[in-house]
């Protein structure tokens, strides 16, 4: 479980693929606390530690690694990283702390595409699009004004939505702390709905 309150940007110093899977290795300012079979959040993604490495010359704080299947592949846009990209990480939570963002299950459920970015007097708009379907919104997959979403791991407040793009608003702390700062037009994002929604679109299905 997660909140959506990104620590910091991870940076991808290895990228190996094994049949369908593609390992991850990172280096963070938190790799000396982690710890093996630990809930890690990649933009979004929760992903295990398999292997931590110590720190070396080339990586004074250390580096760790997890693996990704080919579903996540699929779902994500971690398929479509490379050696030196940034991605947004976020620890699992802790049950006795604040839930300063919204409950993230770290399910991403697709991917979308950033369509306009414009400038709000200091803030940014960013408004993506996604695929949408009567039946994904059936199933809870769509957004709502002044609902939560998910982007690429950050807890975010939808903007204007339709039904297939929203607007989000990004603070300068929040662009120059997550990897919202990289994000240009025609850039691929993960996106997962509130959870609750899903819940309630579920629960009238069933009813």
């Amino acid at each position: 479980m997660f909140s959506g309150i990104v620590e910091e940007m991870a940076t991808v110093v290895a990228i190996v693929k094994e049949q369908e899977n593609m390992h991850f290795t990172l280096t963070c300012s938190f790799v000396s606390q982690l710890k093996i079979d630990q809930s890690i959040a990649h933009n979004g993604v929760c992903l295990t530690v398999v292997a931590i490495t110590p720190p070396t010359e080339a990586y004074p704080q250390g580096t760790y690694t997890v693996t990704a299947m080919q579903e996540t592949l699929i779902r994500s846009n971690l398929g479509k990283l490379s050696v030196g990209d940034h991605v947004n990480v976020e620890r699992s939570m802790l049950m006795n702390g604040r839930l300063d963002g919204h409950i993230v299950q770290g399910h991403v459920d697709q991917t979308a595409q950033c369509i306009e970015m414009e400038d709000a007097e200091g803030s940014t708009y960013f408004t993506f699009s996604y695929d949408a379907s009567a039946e994904m919104a059936r199933r809870g997959y769509f957004t709502v004004d002044k609902g939560s979403v998910t982007v690429n791991g950050v807890s975010l407040t939808v903007c204007d939505p339709t039904s297939n793009t929203f607007r989000v608003a990004i603070i300068p702390y929040t662009l120059e702390h997550t990897n919202f700062c990289d994000i240009r037009v025609g850039t691929i994002v993960n996106i997962e709905f509130d959870i609750l929604g899903k819940y309630i679109a579920r629960l009238q299905e069933l009813s």
